[in-house]
């Protein structure tokens, strides 16, 4: 199956190289300080890798999903910047499809160049999957809304400059299709407070946190889209959500086995190497396999989303296969690599911390399966 043209390569030969230059010589400085600096965005946006499917009049190169695609895998096989590349791929196409001409002029550009920072805050404390749960409110006060409620696990959280809030803004409708908003909050508006920075087993480097909002007072002219349709515009958008992960997990599970092939070949145990023995070579038989079958189904799902096709069944088992799978396969390259894969200087031991999170953002394993069952007539 055969997506990428040679365009698209040397795209990916170049975004490898700045990967390798710029981004991987500075990891265990980043994760220690828990930060990726906001140097890095402005560096990559002047490279033009940042949305490169955004217009050209907003300072992308209107580029295709394939460049994207490209983008993710990339990214996940260094396993740095799931911010960022979430920022380019998952919140900014809401403000392409549901933002007004002066709000595309305001912050795509911003979005290209890397001088704007972004978040969607959807998740709270007591909320998870049920978004029917959302405590979070925006009620209408003249021509402004003011806003109450608490968020986190939100990525780029401490960074950013603009969050989306996901709000309720029909206090009267508990059903889904009528209450919820999408509202921006810039960073600095009063009753707006970041929180902590949290303390994650990992993904270190990635901005992860806490949002407060206390008669935190915006226009309405900052509602994204029509209110009440937020909940709409979320399930719009969850098919390429979901996509993002299924490309990021797979490309993770393509560099773990990558890390522990290298090392059963060069680590030697009583006079051979240890990948000649019969169980890590069956091992290594079998993680092979399963990260084939996993890239043979994420192809075939960008190419379905390339083509306009619906996705949402076989996104959702993409996106917990694959999470598992990716799980599976760290568990492995960890055991091959033996106590080594227990120390830090060794980038099997960051990856199997990381990969831990894909079986629950964007989605957990269970929610996955009950998506499934319900397009099976369940």
């Amino acid at each position: 199956m055969k997506i990428y043209s040679e365009e698209h390569e040397i795209f990916r030969s170049s975004l490898k190289k700045f990967i390798e230059n710029e981004m991987e010589p500075n990891i265990e400085e980043w994760e220690k300080n828990r930060q990726i600096p906001r140097s890095l965005w402005k560096k990559l946006g002047q490279q033009g890798y940042l949305c490169p499917w955004v217009d050209e009049q907003y300072g992308g190169s209107g580029a295709s999903f394939e460049y994207s695609a490209i983008f993710i895998e990339e990214f996940a096989k260094a396993n740095i910047g799931m911010g960022i590349a979430g920022q380019s791929e998952i919140m900014v196409p809401y403000i392409v499809s549901y933002g007004t001409e002066e709000q595309k002029a305001k912050w795509l550009p911003g979005c290209t160049s890397g001088d704007l920072i972004m978040a969607v805050a959807m998740t709270e404390p007591n909320t998870g999957s049920d978004l029917k749960a959302v405590r979070t409110t925006a009620v209408k006060d003249g021509d402004h809304y003011i806003i109450n409620g608490q968020k986190t696990f939100i990525t780029n959280a401490i960074s950013a400059d603009v969050v989306f809030v996901v709000c309720k803004t029909n206090t009267e409708d508990d059903s889904l299709s009528n209450a919820f908003s999408l509202i921006s909050v810039d960073d600095g508006t009063p009753g707006f407070v970041k929180g902590n920075k949290l303390n994650k087993m990992g993904m270190h480097m990635e901005d992860t946190g806490e949002l407060f909002f206390d008669n935190c007072r915006v226009p309405t002219s900052n509602i994204l889209g029509q209110e009440g349709k937020g909940f709409q515009y979320l399930m719009d958008k969850l098919q390429r959500e979901r996509l993002y992960c299924v490309i990021w997990g797979q490309s993770m599970a393509e560099r773990m086995l990558s890390e522990g092939i290298k090392y059963a070949k060069s680590r030697e145990a009583f006079g051979q190497p240890i990948g000649t023995f019969q169980h890590n070579a069956f091992k290594i038989a079998e993680m092979a396999t399963e990260v084939e079958l996993g890239r043979t189904f994420t192809d075939s799902l960008i190419t379905d989303y390339i083509q306009g096709k619906d996705i949402v069944q076989r996104v959702s088992m993409a996106k917990w296969w694959i999470a598992e799978m990716a799980n599976r396969i760290g568990y492995q390259a960890v055991q091959l690599h033996g106590g080594y894969g227990f120390m830090e200087e060794y980038p099997i031991a960051r990856f199997y911390r990381d990969v831990r999170a894909q079986t629950i953002y964007g989605g957990t394993s269970e929610i996955m399966k009950m998506i499934i069952s319900r397009t099976l007539g369940f």
